[in-house]
């Protein structure tokens, strides 16, 4: 990071420039181009020759498209995030191309530089931007998978990529940069992603999204996030991505939902919906009380806006049996619990068909 000084051409640009990369300065894409010999257009751009990568959120630019993915989120155990939806105007979003620069970029040594959007230049129609810092992508979830509208109108699948403040850096965050509430609560089923049946019929007033169960595969990178908390976190995914593969031998149908209420930012995503028993599953990668516990809140949260919620059925996915109070806990809140086996079964599956 730093002053970048670039003398006869601000590489090839035929001019001297000077750009101060520190977290609050105010700058334009052009004048971060003519440093750096990137391009000015795009929400994403390489900069091959100075080994960065910038990118450029614009959160009211979403909305035109009917998303509000990005922005500041709220931090999480590992500390502040910034989300920012991925390149890609109409179809779905690959991790290639320009969103590969970002997935790609620890390995081949590339600095990400967040900006955002920051008003225009006064008598002119370019945007101001404004530096937040340097940043790397979350190495345990580079990125989610979300629905929304292309610039076409038609829905499609997205990535909102999962920024966090590179080490070192102070980024210069502003309540302006948080992400914007939703104005309504909607929902919308995504067929043929899923097939879902009769039973998870979306009511006019629910906000539930149908969308594809998040299994990421994760690239190390320099973030501050401990070493034991990370593959909790990998343990996680790979129990439900062997409990999904599990439910599909077996011939159930499973997907997950996106949760968006209004006046609240962002979504709410459980782990995984199958559809064939009616069941929602939070997975934990580690079996303790306290993760239990955070369960057991959270399911009762989403089956809030689950449709069907009285018959929905909510189950706990740990990756080894629990005590047995906890097994109480579990059974006293009608909670149902499925745990992978020494062998690589769960037990506790299929559930049993004694509710109450």
């Amino acid at each position: 990071m730093g002053r970048q000084v670039v003398s006869g051409g601000g590489y090839g640009r035929g001019m001297t420039t000077i750009v101060d990369l520190v977290p609050g300065v105010v700058t334009t894409r052009d004048a971060i181009a003519a440093a750096y010999g990137c391009g000015t257009f795009q929400g994403i751009e390489p900069a091959d020759e100075a080994g960065k990568v910038f990118v450029y959120s614009d959160p009211s630019a979403g909305e035109e498209y009917g998303y509000t993915f990005d922005g500041r989120a709220e931090d999480d155990e590992f500390g502040p995030l910034y989300l920012y939806t991925g390149a890609g105007a109409n179809g779905d979003q690959r991790p290639s191309g320009r969103n590969g620069s970002l997935l790609t970029a620890a390995e081949k040594n590339r600095e990400i530089h967040l900006f955002v959007a920051h008003g225009k230049v006064p008598g002119g129609g370019a945007m101001r931007q404004r530096y937040i810092g340097q940043m790397v992508l979350d190495p345990v979830n580079p990125y989610d998978l979300r629905r929304g509208p292309g610039r076409d109108g038609v829905m499609r699948e997205v990535l909102v990529f999962r920024f966090r403040p590179a080490p070192g850096t102070t980024a210069a965050w502003t309540e302006a940069d948080r992400q914007p509430a939703a104005t309504m609560t909607s929902y919308e089923i995504t067929d043929p992603l899923v097939e879902a049946p009769a039973v998870v019929t979306l009511p006019a007033q629910s906000g539930a999204k149908v969308k594809k169960t998040e299994q990421h595969s994760t690239a190390q990178t320099t973030a501050d996030i401990p070493a034991g908390q990370r593959k909790v976190l990998r343990r996680e995914g790979e129990l439900v991505k062997a409990f999904v593969a599990h439910l599909t031998a077996a011939g159930h149908k499973t997907h997950s939902f996106q949760i968006t209420i209004k006046g609240e930012p962002g979504t709410l995503t459980p782990d995984l919906y199958d559809a064939t028993d009616h069941a929602l599953y939070e997975a934990k990668g580690i079996t303790t009380r306290a993760n239990v516990r955070m369960a057991i809140g959270q399911l009762a949260d989403y089956r809030r806006h689950i449709p069907g919620r009285k018959e929905l059925r909510v189950v706990v996915l740990l990756p080894s049996e629990p005590t047995e109070d906890v097994k109480d806990l579990l059974g006293e809140e009608y909670v149902e619990l499925v745990y992978q086996t020494e062998a690589g079964g769960f037990a506790g599956w299929p559930l049993a068909y004694n509710q109450p």
